[in-house]
């Protein structure tokens, strides 16, 4: 089958969609929406026909004739395809487009209420999306919902390659944040939460690699604070770096503002890390209280802080972290979860065959 694979950028989901499809036996072609913005320095999947978006969508169809359209995020590619009418058409929320960015602008509500319209099967990443896109009006029986996933064998415990030795930290208790710096992921909160609970704790460390459009908000507050050492700015990090941070830090850490199924938080939960995230729908389905780890409550860094203090002293930690490990081999096996991919695709599928 030829999938014409529709998304804003080139992320590392995107590169594991695409592999994905490319494994079931399908032709992908891939067509990205922001031409000069990537956060994957990883070459498309063998066998992935790059396509050049030229603002027409209905010419690119025209010319490559595909057997299915996927298109995300919602109020993007999703919205687009949608209103050239294609079909069949299998939509792919990113979590954000119908849980935070609809429920804030009018405008974007009415692009995804629009695309959800037109959609024949629809991909969620968790129960709270899939709740907010049945409060939409889109059909039960027609959405697929499965957590992206990690490769639990890449992520998993094991040596961290020297890093920590390496930042001479080998007898710290190490906090690792991987979100973007950004409003939606909070970061603000975190390192204020941090740095409120390490005033009080010497050995506390944090690991931030990442960047964004807060950077200098985020650096001004760990420099005004005199703590700066127990913070590691280490910028961008390759797909490659990512197991050994997992494995240098003691727990992960998320202020996310709102979110699907975090892929991150997923690949800590397999590298065997208690998790310490905000206290929002999503992350409740993965995280419960003294199992996986804690929640705090969203945009608080005094309870952050004392959670902070309270997890690196808690005498369950390593029943904790097994517990993680076990949470992502039950639910994060992306070997396993991908096989809704096909399932969705049967399902626009069949949709389309139905009469109307």
């Amino acid at each position: 089958m030829r999938v014409l694979y529709f998304s804003r950028a080139y992320t590392p989901h995107d590169h594991r969609f695409l592999t994905a499809i490319a494994e079931a036996g399908h032709q992908p072609f891939f067509l990205k929406l922001i031409t000069d913005k990537t956060s994957e320095s990883r070459p498309l999947p063998e066998g992935t026909q790059a396509l050049h978006w030229t603002g027409s969508l209905r010419k690119l169809v025209s010319d490559i004739k595909p057997d299915l359209i996927h298109a995300g995020s919602l109020d993007t590619c999703s919205y687009l395809a949608a209103k050239r009418d294609f079909h069949p058409l299998v939509q792919m929320s990113w979590g954000s487009d119908i849980l935070h960015y609809a429920k804030r602008n009018a405008f974007i509500r009415a692009r995804v209420s629009y695309a959800l319209k037109k959609g024949d099967a629809l991909i969620c990443d968790c129960e709270t999306v899939q709740h907010a896109a049945e409060k939409l009006g889109f059909p039960a029986d027609r959405i697929v919902s499965f957590p992206w996933g990690v490769n639990l064998k890449r992520f998993s415990p094991g040596p961290d390659s020297g890093l920590r030795k390496k930042l001479g930290w080998q007898n710290m208790f190490v906090l690792l944040h991987l979100r973007s710096w950004e409003t939606l992921y909070d970061p603000e909160t975190v390192v204020r939460g941090f740095l409120r609970a390490a005033a009080s704790q010497p050995r506390l460390r944090l690991m931030m690699p990442g960047a964004g459009s807060l950077a200098p908000r985020v650096k001004s507050i760990v420099a005004r604070s005199g703590l700066q050492d127990r913070v590691h700015f280490v910028g961008h990090i390759s797909q490659d770096e990512l197991p050994s941070f997992y494995r240098a830090a003691d727990m992960y850490l998320s202020g996310s503002l709102s979110d699907g199924s975090s892929v991150s938080l997923m690949e800590g939960l397999a590298s065997s890390l208690p998790a310490l995230v905000s206290d929002i729908p999503s992350n409740r389905e993965w995280v419960h209280t003294g199992k996986e780890g804690w929640l705090f409550k969203s945009g608080n860094e005094k309870d952050l802080a004392d959670k902070i203090l309270s997890a690196m002293q808690n005498k369950k930690l390593k029943a904790i972290a097994a517990q993680a490990r076990k949470t992502a081999e039950d639910r994060a096996n992306w070997t396993r979860n991908k096989k809704g991919l096909d399932m969705a695709y049967k399902l626009a599928l069949k949709h389309m065959s139905m009469p109307s």
